[in-house]
């Protein structure tokens, strides 16, 4: 999904790593893997990644390098 231009794809295994991919990747795909990952964390990890704005910040400047690619 990353070679797609302007698609920031993350895998994500828990809320934490959800939450750091939004705050300071801007991630917007989502990727969870299924046979790893039960239903009710998978559910978790949506809702934490869809609430968690990006910091921009020191982090804009690497979104903008993959954003220039």
């Amino acid at each position: 999904a990353n070679k797609v231009h302007g698609v920031r794809c993350a895998l994500c295994w828990n809320e934490e790593t959800a939450r750091l991919s939004r705050q300071h990747n801007d991630a917007n795909v989502l990727s969870i893997g299924q046979r790893m990952i039960p239903e009710d964390l998978a559910l978790k990890i949506v809702r934490v990644w869809l609430e968690t704005p990006f910091e921009g910040g020191r982090h804009a400047q690497r979104v903008a390098q993959l954003n220039a690619m």
